[in-house]
């Protein structure tokens, strides 16, 4: 039976969260592979834990294995272990992410960096449950939910080689998008009230101050506000905003903000536009025209900057590897 919680850990109540909720409720209900979709920040490994915490494994182990900080040579054996001996330094046999989560769940964080030679046996592992650690002969049997996160477009690696077409479609057997907070202004007095807590340094954060955060792009997103307003709390100064160099600046240093005489919709949209063309010109020119690098800096799907710099009209010094 499904171990429900009352409430939900994933906050926003905006219609994008709204709905992402009520998706990650179907998918908690049932055992089959998830792909998590999102840029960095956004809070993938939330939502695979609310996953596992809402369904009937919840009680079982729940392990995550980042993909993306362990060299290849590592990478199998954290997945399936390995006998004493397998390989120089392995001194001791050693348990991986498959027998600890067995019974439970496995998350596969930036599932998109896993070498390719290891893909297929990742592949093999999923279909028949059954693997052998690095330098065994046994195969071990385990009852385990796989979920795998990426902030990579995995069909794009797909067409270029790096990844396989057969295990992407079986590790989307269910895919689920973490939204870029840019994507629900709405929810920020929410989720800045949620890391706030019980501190009393709310009134840092007036309506001004809200007012340019919703105008901000959030490239860091929700990993950056919550950075921002423990900064803030522990600074006990009014937030300051992250440009895409990396320095740390008020938004209306760079961005003016209209006055009144401009209605709510009409300002906002001045202070995004302007934003938008400063920062985009800006990272462009700190990596030479290179869409991809870009793209990778600023932590952004290159296709969402491929459409914001058309809307702009800002062309790339180059194309090579854009």
């Amino acid at each position: 039976m499904a171990v429900v919680q009352n409430r939900s850990s994933l906050v926003g109540d905006s219609l994008v969260m709204r709905a992402l909720r009520g998706r990650v409720e179907r998918a908690a209900a049932v055992t089959s592979t998830v792909l998590l979709q999102g840029e960095s920040g956004t809070g993938k490994e939330l939502i695979a834990r609310e996953l596992h915490e809402r369904g009937a494994r919840a009680t079982a182990p729940f392990i995550i294995v980042d993909c993306g900080s362990l060299s290849s040579e590592l990478v199998a054996s954290e997945l399936f272990g390995h006998e004493r001996g397998a390989f120089t330094g392995a001194e001791s046999s050693h348990i991986g992410a498959f027998e600890r989560a067995d019974g439970g769940t496995l998350l596969l964080d930036e599932v998109g960096e896993l070498p390719t030679q290891l893909q297929s046996v990742l592949l093999g592992a999923i279909e028949r449950r059954r693997f052998r650690r690095v330098g065994g002969s046994r195969e071990i049997s385990v009852n385990v939910r796989v979920m795998a996160a990426t902030h990579r477009e995995l069909p794009e690696a797909v067409r270029t080689g790096a990844f396989r077409l057969d295990l992407l479609y079986r590790l989307s057997t269910i895919t689920l998008a973490a939204p870029p907070l840019r994507a629900r202004p709405d929810d920020l007095e929410q989720l800045v009230e949620h890391f706030l807590g019980t501190s009393r340094r709310v009134d840092h954060f007036s309506d001004a101050v809200f007012d340019q955060l919703r105008a901000y792009r959030w490239p860091g997103n929700v990993r950056e506000l919550r950075n921002l307003v423990e900064s803030t709390v522990a600074m006990s100064e009014v937030p300051s905003f992250v440009d895409g160099a990396g320095e740390s600046e008020p938004l209306g240093a760079t961005v003016a903000i209209p006055g009144i005489e401009h209605g709510y919709a009409e300002a906002r949209a001045q202070v995004l536009e302007r934003f938008e063309r400063h920062y985009l010109g800006q990272l462009l020119e700190k990596k030479k025209g290179n869409v991809s690098a870009a793209a990778r800096h600023a932590r952004m799907d290159r296709t969402h900057l491929t459409e914001l710099l058309q809307r702009h009209q800002l062309r790339p010094a180059r194309t090579n590897g854009a």
